[in-house]
């Protein structure tokens, strides 16, 4: 599959998003990116705010999240809520250069291609990062969490099975296809845009079907 490396795309694994503050505050690597940032349009009108940047092995940022609605924690499922109603609402977009394979800054190996897999890898295991079942010990999780990793690897690398459907959502006002599954977790889809970069979402108790992506025409207003 031509996708960004597993190494690079690790999920936060720290519960109650220990992890997160001082990446998630900072918009430093965003500002850093060569490439434009997506985020739910302007038909959004709850909380926005930054969640982490990726780059690949040469330092370069590939991939990078923006979240809407409830800053979710990593917590049993619907612990705060009901399966029908969860508490954290939420829809986090994924951003993911479109790039080629290409040489490493300093000369020495290759970088992956990026593509809507990636997108839909990198969405996959945003959405399990924040869940587990309730079931589950505690202690487990860890394995709990590789397996599924795994899992949202391998869906991710087919993109035309049968786990996936159809949707079409407006990209900067224009109708796109995405890749959409749902999950006892979430939802999870990826598309592309016209703007040279891959676009993968994941969310919780907000609906897929009625969002739209739009280009962050000023990434800093996710910070405040």
């Amino acid at each position: 599959m031509e996708t960004t490396s597993r190494a690079v795309a690790q999920a936060p694994a720290a519960e109650g998003g220990a992890r997160f503050p001082s990446a998630r505050r900072t918009v430093d690597g965003y500002l850093l990116a060569p490439f434009p940032w997506y985020g739910l349009d302007e038909a959004f009108t709850g909380p926005r705010w930054l969640m982490q940047v990726g780059t690949s092995a040469d330092g370069s940022v590939e991939h990078g999240s923006t979240g809407h609605g409830d800053e979710p924690s990593v917590r049993n499922e619907y612990a705060s809520g009901s399966p029908d109603d969860p508490r954290e609402k939420f829809a986090v977009v994924v951003t993911v250069a479109a790039n080629p394979v290409r040489r490493s800054a300093d000369g020495t190996g290759l970088l992956e291609a990026t593509s809507v897999s990636s997108a839909a890898w990198l969405a996959g295991v945003g959405l399990l990062s924040f869940t587990w079942p309730g079931q589950m010990d505690h202690a487990l999780r860890d394995d709990w969490l590789e397996q599924q990793t795994e899992t949202a690897w391998v869906l991710a690398d087919d993109l035309s099975g049968p786990a996936w459907s159809s949707l079409s959502l407006p990209v900067d006002g224009v109708p796109t296809p995405f890749h959409y599954r749902e999950s006892e977790f979430g939802w999870v889809l990826a598309g592309s845009t016209a703007q040279g970069v891959h676009v993968g979402a994941y969310g919780r108790g907000m609906s897929a079907y009625g969002l739209g992506f739009a280009m962050i025409k000023d990434i800093t207003a996710y910070a405040a």
